[in-house]
């Protein structure tokens, strides 16, 4: 039946699903090692190999690009134009913040295998879990949204106008096909486009930043001296609420997959962490620069003038154009570059992570293509409603921007308390479970971050929600919200009890 024998069925019944395949992993065990050090294993992690941090780079850099999206660019070049230079010191603090909670992801699917997804899956009651993934295809969606739209903006602008923002978004969508064909010529030449892509941005907005050339000092004193004043609370907020993007949270646990990793042997689960934190903190370093670029430019361009309330993607590359003329490049075009540079690479990993999330969750089984497809549809259909409709209305735009914002805000305690919960757990981590020290410091930075985005709600609501309905509707899900919370709380402290039960290993900062 040679019919039979050729055909691939969409759906694999018969395998679990997995990040990675065997054959897709890069391999690390044994590089640059005699046998004798490769076979054995006696806790500790090898020594350090330049060779060996070569082959483990590259998730760290595909994580970094949620620091790096069109939300955050535009929520940095606000920052920027209201606050000048006087919140530089929270975009440094807010990226550690950041590291932090991206490191204990990765934590997480080094020491276990699998990432967050599946041990949500695993972990939680179906009810539970069924939620979780709908709370994480939101955020998700959300997130592409803003994505999408901040790629067609750059298009629209590239193209003097030609290909309205619907176009832009049709364009934006054909990346899927891209990410597919890179990914069957291995997950390294998907890693070497991430790569451009974030030199594109670096360049293009160093450019602006020789432009426009701000005061050095003022930089270095808003990097080292906190100040924050009653007017800047909302780009305060903004700056440290989209740091932590959810679907990021649950990408990165997925990524480290990627290296062919033997669990089984502590020595290379801490080596993996060793090299796994040196990456993502020098990727984390360079998002860092390339948003302090984009922050201090609009400082210096727009602070305290007329035109600071009212900038946004949409507009600022022609603001900057009026302000600093077109020279040799024109200074629009450079702004649409990086920004669609940004957008290009955050929808990518935008459909990346939608696949994990919904094959973890759901442990579908289908074919990759088949599910870049599906998980591409669920944000791309709505962003096109979303392009047509606010074409001609940059006003428009900008509140949509705030109700996504809020929609992410909203689903960053069910990417965050799984995880805290789950790196916690004995039974699961053994003696890569998080010490005492860590796990408060990370339940204080998870709580501050909580308690940021319910400010922002709190102010979004307050003055958004107007009516006896739509008040109680609010405070219904509300409620329900805040019991949701509380009991994924509840199942960290079960997980922690029943831990002491059974003591494998003490645990590691």
């Amino acid at each position: 039946m040679p019919h039979e024998e050729h055909h691939q069925p969409l759906l694999n019944s018969d395998e679990e699903e997995t990040a990675y395949d065997t054959t897709q992993k890069v391999h690390i065990v044994g590089v640059g090692e005699s046998e004798e050090e490769d076979g054995e294993d006696c806790g500790r992690a090898p020594p350090f190999s330049w060779r060996k941090l070569w082959l483990f780079t590259g998730p760290g850099f595909l994580m970094s690009i949620a620091f790096l999206d069109p939300g955050n660019l535009e929520g940095n070049l606000q920052a920027g134009a209201i606050a000048g230079y006087s919140l530089l010191w929270l975009l440094l603090w807010a990226t550690a913040m950041g590291l932090l909670v991206q490191m204990l992801s990765a934590r997480l699917g080094v020491a276990t295998g699998r990432h967050l997804a599946e041990l949500c899956r695993d972990e939680y009651p179906r009810w539970a879990r069924l939620l979780l993934w709908i709370m994480a295809e939101m955020a998700l969606i959300g997130a592409d949204i803003q994505e999408v739209i901040g790629s067609a903006i750059a298009i629209k602008i590239l193209s003097h106008g030609v290909l309205p923002l619907w176009a832009g978004v049709l364009i934006t969508a054909l990346d899927c096909f891209i990410f597919l064909f890179l990914e069957n010529y291995g997950v390294r030449k998907l890693e070497a486009l991430f790569a451009v892509l974030i030199a594109t941005m670096a360049v293009s907005f160093a450019w602006l930043f020789g432009e426009t050339k701000p005061d050095g000092l003022e930089l270095l004193l808003g990097v080292l001296i906190p100040k924050l004043g009653s007017k800047t609370i909302q780009q305060a907020v903004g700056v440290v609420g989209c740091i932590i993007m959810p679907h990021n949270v649950f990408l990165h646990s997925a990524l480290v997959q990627s290296r062919d990793v033997d669990h089984r042997k502590a020595g290379r689960v801490r080596e993996a962490l060793n090299y796994y934190t040196i990456e993502s903190s020098i990727a984390l370093a360079i998002s860092f620069v390339i948003n302090l670029l984009v922050t201090t430019v609009f400082a210096k361009a727009f602070y305290g003038t007329e035109q600071a309330n009212s900038i946004g993607l949409g507009n600022a590359g022609q603001y900057l154009e009026e302000k600093y003329g077109g020279g040799l490049l024109p200074i629009l075009y450079i702004w649409a570059i990086g920004l669609l540079a940004a957008g290009q690479s955050s929808t990518i990993t935008g459909t990346y992570a939608g696949q994990f999330i919904m094959g973890g969750f759901l442990n579908m089984r289908l074919k990759k293509w088949l599910r870049a497809l599906i998980t591409r549809s669920f944000a791309i259909i709505p962003t096109l409603i979303v392009a047509l409709a606010f074409d001609t209305s940059d006003d428009a735009l900008d509140v949509l921007n705030e109700w996504l914002n809020v929609l992410q805000s909203v689903q960053i305690p069910f990417a965050l308390i799984p995880l805290l919960c789950l790196v916690s757990k004995e039974e699961l981590m053994g003696v890569f479970k998080i010490g005492p020290v860590l796990k408060m410091v990370s339940w204080l930075v998870a709580a501050l971050v909580i308690v940021i985005n319910g400010y922002l709600l709190l102010e979004f609501f307050s003055s958004e929600v107007t009516g006896l309905l739509f008040t109680s509707v609010i405070l219904t899900f509300t409620a329900a919200y805040v019991v949701f919370i509380l009991y994924l709380v509840s199942r960290g402290i079960t997980f922690s009890i029943s831990g002491f039960s059974k003591v494998r290993g003490s645990g590691v900062l």
